[in-house]
């Protein structure tokens, strides 16, 4: 492993060789155009620098100076041309309202419209429909109010009385959390018990 590390360059090292490449791309043409036959020379290599050493800080190029308008300076307009009688100063385009508009949307249309359903058609058929109304008019004929029990003795309620008037609140709340998903089950089973058989 530190075989490696010795034959590769360090980080040092590779900035080094940048620098010097940059440094002689800055070079005066004159002086490369001066020399064009001279073989170059092979520059040495540079030496590992010791690990415990701090890198170096690297050099921040001098600033260039450039034709910056800064905010506090004040901007002369450049003076008008004149031909003749006639000024000549280029007059800004007009900018059109048309280039803020934003651009209409297309609307997309379905590429499958819509089929309306019928609305004299069900899922069911006439006598599946009129064969599950008889059931549940049989259904409701037999969950009827059952007729008061006449007590006997005219002093009180009796025990079968205090008993189905204690029973009904529980029995009323446990077929609403219930019925509901009894039905479903059953309603399931049975049409899966139909589609069995037809297929």
């Amino acid at each position: 492993m530190t075989e490696q590390n010795a034959q590769e360059p360090t980080m040092e090292e590779i900035l080094a060789s940048i620098r010097r490449i940059i440094s002689e791309d800055d070079a005066p043409a004159a002086e490369a155009a001066a020399e064009p036959d001279a073989a170059p020379t092979p520059e040495p290599a540079p030496e590992p620098a010791p690990v415990a050493e701090a890198a170096p800080a690297p050099e921040e190029p001098a600033p260039v100076e450039e034709d910056v308008l800064e905010l506090t300076d004040t901007y002369e307009e450049p003076a008008a041309e004149t031909i003749g009688d006639l000024d000549v100063t280029p007059e800004p385009e007009p900018v059109s309202e048309s280039v803020f508009a934003p651009e209409p949307v297309e609307v997309a249309t379905p590429e499958h419209p819509s089929v309306p359903t019928p609305v004299g058609e069900g899922l069911v058929g006439d006598t599946a429909a009129a064969s599950a109304a008889s059931a549940f008019a049989g259904l409701a004929s037999t969950v009827r109010k059952p007729d008061p029990i006449e007590t006997g003795t005219g002093v009180g309620p009796t025990v079968d009385e205090l008993a189905r008037a204690l029973l009904k609140p529980m029995l009323k709340e446990w077929l609403d959390a219930n019925l509901a998903g009894i039905v479903e089950a059953q309603v399931q089973k049975e049409v899966e018990r139909i589609a069995r058989n037809a297929g």
